[in-house]
């Protein structure tokens, strides 16, 4: 078996959906960030243990809970009370909790809009660090979220969980995205210096992925650029009405973090 860690902030809209896909797992935990409505009560009444810490970041989020938390088993599942499990990820973590050779798993999400999954506007497999060994599994911050460390030892697991990206409508991404903006443009200023345009040519596919998303921020139109490679040249076209709603929200989004970065720029020079 294995544990499930689960962060919140507000989420009675959304937790009841994500305690539920975990419902076969005898160890739920909730990292609560300072709710105020009712998510600490529906997590208990649910069974799981919650604990509170004031956020952060992701990263130290995550970080604080692999070393301090007593899960019950030494694999652990990150959820967001967005996110949810499925009976084939379950099965197959079962089987990945033997292993003693690895720090943590990888593992791709189906990202939702207006319930319809959208692999092509989200570039389906956008791999995340999510299944963990606990304590020694460590995240780093990058942007707005966070990645695995670079000496943490990984493999990648087929079956994926849910993300549903527009259970709080488009109003809510966008406010959202607007934090996540100032958080990318800032991760990117720092990092620009240590990056390589060898990374391009990587044999590995997230490496060129993380490369060209460091490259894009040189150009110039980016929300259009983002548009433009998003519906037409990664297909997104064939995700329907959902896949040209959520492509036109990342150039909006892609908007915002110009916006930061000019204004950044701007105070240091």
């Amino acid at each position: 078996m294995f544990s499930v860690l689960i962060l919140t902030l507000n989420e009675e809209r959304d937790l009841p959906r994500c305690l539920a896909s975990a419902s076969d797992c005898d160890d739920v935990v909730v990292l609560d960030s300072g709710s105020t409505d009712r998510t600490i009560e529906l997590a208990r009444a649910a069974g799981a243990r919650v604990f509170t810490r004031r956020f952060d970041d992701f990263a130290a989020q995550r970080n604080y809970a692999q070393r301090e938390i007593p899960f019950r088993y030494p694999w652990v599942f990150h959820l967001d009370a967005d996110e949810q499990l499925n009976p084939e990820l379950v099965a197959e973590c079962q089987i990945a909790a033997a292993r003693t050779d690895l720090d943590g798993f990888l593992v791709a999400p189906r990202m939702l809009w207006a319930g319809r999954w959208i692999p092509r506007c989200t570039d389906f497999p956008a791999w995340q660090a999510r299944f963990v060994r606990a304590p020694q599994f460590e995240f780093i911050q990058v942007g707005h979220g966070q990645r695995e460390a670079p000496h943490m030892r990984t493999a990648r697991l087929s079956a994926n969980y849910l993300h549903d990206l527009s259970s709080g409508g488009e109003a809510e991404w966008l406010d959202k995205h607007r934090r996540y903006a100032r958080a990318e443009a800032h991760a990117h200023l720092v990092s620009a210096a240590g990056s390589s345009i060898t990374d391009l040519f990587s044999g590995e596919r997230l490496v060129r992925r993380r490369a060209l998303k460091r490259l894009s921020y040189s150009l110039p139109g980016r929300p259009f650029l983002r548009f433009t490679y998003q519906y037409f040249l990664r297909l997104g076209f064939l995700d329907g009405v959902a896949g040209l709603r959520y492509c036109r929200l990342l150039a909006r989004y892609e908007g915002f973090t110009s916006a930061e970065l000019h204004r950044l720029r701007a105070r240091t020079s």
